[in-house]
């Protein structure tokens, strides 16, 4: 029996169980809600590292008496000011004063002038963080299981931020910033293999296509207006990510993955689990361990590596080819959503309405990827953010109307968003789908810390942007191209059966063969006859 056979005796299972049913909305609502967790914890820098309105203050050196040191005339405000004239000569300014109406990280301990750099350095510690993660927790899944990896994720996340709200200095900031980025990236390698290892062929789309990272980075952008206080969001962050644990006793350990390591009682155990709680007659998996013991790789024990991943050159091109887009999006992402101040008018306006562009950028990417498939999708939207981009870079360095080059440059960097933002989106279903289960973690978690590379030197293109003007833009605009170029070296996958064993046909099955799966359940013919 084929490895092709194997994955459709699953999806077979899949769908006798209830396909898209009761249990997987609840499963679906559950971990799309404790995405606020990851959402909240990667933007956070974009308000906590935001630099507030400033002055130099200085005394004025005209009035001799120093008795005038109470008076406000006695004291001199220059604004944004690295250095003011004391007793006739310039000097570095003695005393910053910052404006209270938001804090941040930049006014709580003076990353200004010559620190200026730290906020940004914070950042991309914080990215290193999901690098390394990416790494170690693709590895994880696949040898411990998604369940635990996904819930040791919101264990660090909660405890990180919690104690991050607590910090007494920026080197500790950095430190728990580093272990929130830990936890990020532990939760994005496991959290939509975990999802997705549970839905039928068809609604794959759905689980990018709904915004709900849209819809909670809004409605941080609503929070930081409300609560503008750095502490104070990192804590909130760090209680509302504590409350999904509670939800360890509903989601079960994937039944592919426990089937892809041996584990048949116990996956038998979680598709029962499943079609009661859709309220399906329990399918008949006794025949589970005879279609499993047809195939050798998934009986013979073997722990999958990195080295699986690259050893078989069709795999080892996937990686690449995706790997540049991952790369591009990383970068090109964070990249806008750290520029926000660069854009004109309120910052958190701004932070909003970078967020909710997001949501027609997903519906978009869900209509597409099933009606023009994954790689003529993120070809379109890489293409749209290519032209977007370099359209905000041209707009910042030719001489206009200040007011139109504000209208301009916002525009585009909404368009520019929009582009990246469904690109990655249609990004990910692809890279799910052509890796098989046994290293699809794996496969993820490199392509996750491959992003991470190119969020990690986001910021500093941000910083460098302040005195290069368009240089962050204009290398996006070129990895966007070139990201839309390598999209098209990637095989097709719409309508094809997600794979569980890495064999010298990976990667190689067709479209869902129907004649191979016998269905008992009505409801399951229907589904099936709709792929």
């Amino acid at each position: 029996m084929s490895t092709s056979t194997v994955s459709e005796f699953l999806e077979q299972m899949l769908m006798e169980s209830g396909g898209f049913g009761r249990f997987q909305i609840v499963q679906l609502a559950t971990i799309l809600g404790s995405k606020i967790s990851i959402t909240w914890s990667l933007l956070m820098m974009a308000f906590a590292g935001a630099t507030p309105n400033w002055w130099c203050q200085t005394g004025n050196s005209t009035l001799s008496d120093q008795t005038d040191i109470n008076n406000a005339s006695y004291w001199v405000k220059i604004e944004k000011s690295c250095e003011a004239k004391i007793n006739g000569s310039m000097q570095t300014c003695p005393n910053k004063i910052f404006a209270t109406d938001m804090s941040t990280v930049v006014g709580e301990w003076n990353l200004v002038c010559d620190e200026k750099w730290v906020a940004s350095t914070v950042t991309s510690i914080q990215m290193a963080g999901l690098l390394l993660s990416g790494f170690l927790s693709g590895q994880l899944a696949d040898v411990i299981g998604r369940r635990p990896t996904y819930f040791f994720s919101l264990i660090i996340m909660s405890a990180s931020n919690i104690i991050a709200g607590f910090s007494t200095s920026w080197v500790m900031f950095a430190v728990m910033r580093f272990f929130i980025g830990l936890g990020c990236g532990m939760y994005l390698t496991v959290f939509y293999n975990y999802q997705i290892e549970f839905t039928p062929i068809r609604y794959r789309p759905l689980q990018i296509a709904i915004p709900d990272w849209s819809i909670w980075a809004a409605c941080f952008g609503l929070v930081a207006w409300l609560l503008p206080n750095w502490s104070h969001l990192h804590i909130v962050t760090g209680v509302v990510t504590g409350m999904f644990l509670l939800s360890w006793w509903f989601i079960p350990e994937s039944f592919r993955w426990l089937v892809s390591i041996g584990k048949l009682t116990e996956a038998g155990m979680v598709i029962k689990k499943i079609a009661k709680f859709n309220g399906k007659p329990v399918p008949k998996v006794d025949s589970l361990p005879a279609v499993v013991a047809s195939d050798p790789s998934l009986v013979n024990g073997k722990k999958y590596t990195f080295l699986d991943v690259f050893r078989h050159r069709e795999q080892l091109l996937k990686t690449v080819f995706a790997g540049i887009g991952w790369l591009s999006c990383g970068y090109g992402y964070y990249a806008i959503s750290y520029g926000v101040e660069q854009l004109s008018g309120n910052l958190y306006l701004n932070m909003f309405l970078l967020s909710v562009v997001d949501i027609p950028a997903l519906i978009a990417t869900m209509f597409f990827n099933n009606k023009l498939g994954r790689r003529w999708t993120c070809f379109g939207f890489f293409i749209v953010g290519f032209i977007s981009t370099m359209s905000v870079a041209i707009s910042q360095i030719i001489a206009m109307d200040e007011t139109l080059r504000g209208k301009l440059v916002n525009g585009f960097a909404l368009a520019a968003k929009l582009g990246v933002s469904a690109a990655w989106g249609a990004l990910m279903t692809f890279t799910v789908e052509i890796y098989p289960t046994v290293i699809r973690n794996l496969g993820y978690g490199i392509q996750n810390s491959v992003s991470r590379v190119g969020a990690m030197v986001a910021p500093q293109f941000v910083l460098i942007s302040q005195d290069v003007t368009g240089v962050m833009y204009f290398l996006c605009g070129a990895l966007m191209l070139l990201s839309a170029i390598c999209c098209l070296f990637l095989p097709e996958t719409k309508d094809k059966t997600i794979l569980d064993t890495l064999s010298s046909e990976a990667g190689k099955s067709g479209p869902l063969d129907k004649s191979n799966v016998v269905l008992t359940d009505k409801q399951s013919v229907l589904e099936t006859e709709k792929l």
